[in-house]
């Protein structure tokens, strides 16, 4: 099998890796203990993956954003980051607690 690979141009390596992250627009896939096969064909790289996957939600904004709504509205951080969560925007979540 390998040696026909290598006849049409393909190579594959396994990659010593420790954790694969793959970031979304809205969250990380992580992948603990993976096994990943690197394959050559044609100047294109492809990675096939295989492991423990966990996923976790991104927050889109910053601390400074929270220290913002916090002192804008009084709200402690927890309040301040589950109305920045719920309208997503900085503006939106000030007005949301002030309300």
């Amino acid at each position: 099998m390998e040696k026909m690979m290598k006849q049409m141009g393909i190579a594959s390596e396994e990659v010593d890796a420790t954790e694969v992250v793959i970031k979304t627009r809205n969250n990380e896939i992580l992948i603990s203990n993976p096994q990943v096969t690197k394959v050559k064909m044609g100047g294109t790289a492809t990675f096939q993956i295989a492991g423990d996957v966990t996923e976790r939600t991104v927050e889109k904004f910053s601390k400074e954003d929270v220290n913002i709504v916090m002192e804008q509205t009084g709200a402690d951080e927890t309040e301040a980051r589950e109305a920045l969560k719920k309208e997503g925007d900085l503006a939106a979540a000030i007005l949301a607690l002030k309300k």
